[in-house]
């Protein structure tokens, strides 16, 4: 039996996608969480073998968020579920141990098969985000400002865009505010922008973030 967590911020979602995958053969949705930080205590309570990650959550998100879950238990194989296709997103989850990549326009059906390929300990990937990292190859280097980014400074960045600020930053991923600030100014720096509004109508526009309504 395949054990089940699913993670995201919109209780519509998991709502959803709870009641379809506890009607599947072989998986048993055993709990939910909305943000990383309460994955990372219903992974110690309940021990899930697969997690469907939203990649895109207020606090840690769930690239960090998959980084501390794999440090708990190497074992667990974790999927992202997103809006995003494009990349830096994929490559980020792949290197920091994710096992599959959806897109939240994908079916039931597909989601189902991911489940069960990764807990076979196989990768899985959404067709339309395959063949997005395939054709990012042969694409400028420079085209999207984004793609240079370490896995750290796009997760500050996304906090940034949220609205939070340097020292909630700071508490949530542990570091001093001096160094969430140095990360920030390195942000500016790389992306040619001088402050946080600046920045976040740049992810917007290349579709890092979406817009909230």
């Amino acid at each position: 039996m395949i054990k089940l967590m699913l993670v995201d911020d919109h209780d519509l979602v998991r709502m959803g996608l709870g009641r379809l995958l506890a009607d599947q053969d072989g998986i048993d949705v055993i709990a939910e969480a909305e943000t990383g930080e309460e994955a990372l205590k219903k992974q110690r309570e309940f021990q899930p073998s697969v997690v469907l990650m939203d990649a895109n959550m207020p606090g840690i998100g769930g690239l960090e968020a998959t980084r501390r879950m794999l440090r708990f238990d190497p074992d667990v194989k974790i999927i992202a579920l997103t809006a995003h296709i494009s990349e830096p997103y994929p490559t980020q989850f792949l290197n920091a141990g994710a096992m599959g990549y959806l897109t939240k326009g994908g079916d039931i059906d597909e989601m189902v098969k991911a489940v069960r390929s990764v807990s076979r300990g196989k990768v899985y990937l959404a067709p339309e985000v395959a063949q997005e990292m395939a054709l990012s190859q042969f694409k400028q280097k420079d085209e999207n400002p984004f793609n240079q980014l370490s896995d750290r400074e796009m997760q500050v960045m996304l906090m940034i865009t949220r609205g939070e600020k340097v020292q909630e930053i700071s508490e949530k991923l542990h570091l001093s505010p001096k160094t969430v600030n140095s990360y920030r100014y390195r942000l500016f720096e790389k992306l040619d922008v001088d402050n946080d509004v600046c920045l976040t109508h740049l992810a917007l526009r290349y579709k890092i973030i979406e817009p909230q309504v």
